[in-house]
């Protein structure tokens, strides 16, 4: 009778990390939605100055799947700019576009919660068509604080460059 009760609470004691280690990670769409800003002074190459933006939105469009839309700004007035929809990929939301590519290679990106930073990384440059001379969605950093909530997220929806990456992303074999 006394290693029955041993064997039930010890039973009662691992429940709770077995049910923990066995749920699934969160889902990357609705941990990292919403939209990050950075503003920062930037100048033109003839040394005029101007404010520059980051600015990153996320809006999940099904479970594990997020549409992102990325503006980036750099020195002299280049930009990156990219948008589509990523899937998760363990914490990360990864977006893959073979019809873009740079050096022979597909662009990959990926964005996800890196400490206090919203991290954006193309793996070395994957992505560079996106970009201009001077931009790169490289180990980009936009702070994780920034995250607010899309207020204007029925306009975002109703833009072509919303439509177009959501109709792209259900045509595509999964």
């Amino acid at each position: 009778m006394t290693q029955r009760i041993r064997r039930t609470a010890m039973i009662a004691a691992l429940l709770p990390l077995m049910l923990a280690a066995t749920r699934a990670a969160p889902d990357p769409a609705q941990a990292l939605a919403g939209r990050y800003y950075r503003q920062f002074s930037d100048a033109l190459v003839n040394g005029d100055k101007y404010t520059g933006e980051d600015i990153v939105e996320i809006v999940p469009v099904a479970p594990n799947s997020a549409y992102f839309r990325i503006h980036l700004d750099y020195y002299n007035g280049h930009t990156c700019g990219i948008s589509g929809v990523a899937t998760g990929e363990g914490g990360a939301l990864v977006y893959r576009d073979a019809q873009k590519q740079y050096g022979g290679s597909t662009c990959v990106l990926r964005l996800q919660r890196s400490g206090r930073s919203l991290a954006i990384d193309d793996g070395g440059g994957s992505c560079k068509s996106y970009c201009g001379a001077r931009g790169s969605l490289s180990k980009v950093e936009v702070p994780y604080a920034s995250k607010r909530r899309i207020a204007y997220l029925a306009r975002l929806r109703n833009s072509a460059q919303y439509r177009d990456a959501v109709s792209k992303w259900r045509r595509k074999p999964r």
